[in-house]
C-alpha cells in the first residue's frame, strides 16, 4: 500500500534515467521492455533497442524484426524443460526473439502452432502525454494497428 503520493515528475525523472543508459540521442517517449523504448526519430515514433538498432513503427509488431529462434521438438526444449514439464509439442512451439543488433533476448511466447506473434502493447502516445501529461506531442499519429498492412505489403 502506497503511504504518500507520488510525484507528479515521476515519468520525467525515469525518462531522465533511462535515456541516461542508452548510447543514442533519440528522446524517449515509453519504454516497452527493459531493453526496448519507443523513440521519438525525426517525425517518426519508432521501437528501438537499447543498443541502437531500430525496428520500425510503433504501431507495427516489431517482433516481425527480431530474430525467432523456435523451440518446436523435444531436443530444443529439454534445453529449457526437463522431464514431464515438457509441453505437449503437437499444441504449442516456444518462440524467442532476438534483437539483431546485439543479440539480447527480448521476450519468450509460448503460442499454439501456427499462432502469430502476440503484439502485447500498442499505447496511445497522443492520449498519453496529452491527456495524461498535459503536453501534447507535437504531431499526432493515428493510433492504429498496422500490423496486418505489413504483412500484406509482404504478399504483393
Amino acid at each position: 500500500m502506497m503511504k504518500n503520493a507520488k510525484d507528479t515528475d515521476r515519468f520525467d525523472k525515469w525518462i531522465t534515467i533511462l535515456q541516461e543508459r542508452v548510447p543514442w540521442d533519440e528522446y524517449i517517449l515509453l519504454p516497452l521492455t527493459p531493453a526496448l523504448y519507443i523513440v521519438q526519430k525525426d517525425s517518426d515514433r519508432i521501437v528501438k533497442c537499447r543498443c541502437g538498432h531500430e525496428f520500425g513503427d510503433y504501431r507495427v509488431n516489431w517482433k516481425l524484426s527480431a530474430l525467432i529462434y523456435v523451440r518446436d521438438d523435444q531436443e530444443k526444449l529439454s534445453e529449457v524443460y526437463k522431464g514431464l514439464e515438457q509441453p505437449d509439442l503437437k499444441w504449442m512451439q516456444l518462440r524467442e526473439y532476438y534483437c539483431p543488433g546485439c543479440g539480447s533476448q527480448l521476450e519468450v511466447e509460448a503460442l499454439p502452432r501456427g499462432a502469430p506473434p502476440d503484439f502485447e502493447f500498442l499505447p496511445d502516445l497522443d492520449t498519453f502525454y496529452g491527456k495524461w501529461l498535459q503536453r501534447p506531442l507535437p504531431q499526432t499519429v493515428e493510433f492504429k494497428d498496422m500490423t496486418a498492412e505489413v504483412i500484406r505489403s509482404w504478399c504483393s
